[in-house]
């Protein structure tokens, strides 16, 4: 994989994995009625967090697997899978529903939903933890390992910025135009879901 070809394979897919605007609007519910200084504590909270995760099993993802076995080829089917599963939530609204039920417990004010549930699952969650291994196992430079960590970042900043800007959002796209920005995303994640099968299966040499 280039090094071009990996920022733009690596941009796309955590920003559809962690998807920024389908959280925009859980972080309002999670915020509600908390002044703007407590809640940009909270995001920097989360957004460190969840940073701090994805870096982790960047740096130490393909080292566990050969330590315990996993070939990274087998990986890449399996996180291909759970990335398509993911894909059809977002197709079929099952996604931002299970999100809303994580995050029911914490709609209290006086609550701190930095580290869960906005850092833990909703911004590294299982699919971006194996999207990050993924795509830092297919850099094949150090350049590239780089831009894949640079793009994560500028991801989870979006994050940030959206998290700012939600309740703008919010009332910007309403609700049916964040479903539809939605759907659209988790098609794009499912065609990109098949490519890393696709790529697992090319390691074993059962595709061309």
């Amino acid at each position: 994989m280039t090094d071009f070809a990996t920022l733009i394979t690596a941009f796309t897919a955590m920003f559809i994995v962690i998807d920024p605007i389908g959280m925009a609007p859980l972080f309002v519910a999670m915020t509600q009625g908390m002044k703007t200084s407590h809640r940009r504590a909270i995001a920097i909270r989360a957004c460190l967090a969840g940073m701090i995760i994805l870096l982790i099993f960047a740096f130490t993802g393909e080292a566990l697997l050969d330590f315990i076995g996993i070939s990274m080829p087998a990986f890449r089917i399996a996180g291909g899978v759970l990335l398509f599963l993911t894909a059809l939530d977002m197709l079929f609204e099952r996604r931002q529903q299970r999100r809303e039920d994580n995050s029911s417990d914490h709609l209290d004010p006086a609550s701190d939903p930095s580290i869960y549930p906005l850092a833990i699952p909703l911004i590294a969650g299982p699919g971006a933890i194996a999207t990050i291994i993924l795509l830092t196992g297919q850099a094949d430079s150090a350049l590239g390992f780089g831009a894949v960590l640079g793009v994560m970042v500028i991801v989870i900043g979006i994050v940030f910025a959206l998290f700012m800007a939600a309740p703008l959002l919010e009332r910007a796209l309403g609700k049916t135009g964040i479903n539809v920005v939605t759907r659209l995303l988790g098609m794009l994640l499912a065609a990109l879901a098949v490519q890393f099968i696709l790529d697992g299966l090319k390691g074993f040499g059962l595709a061309g």
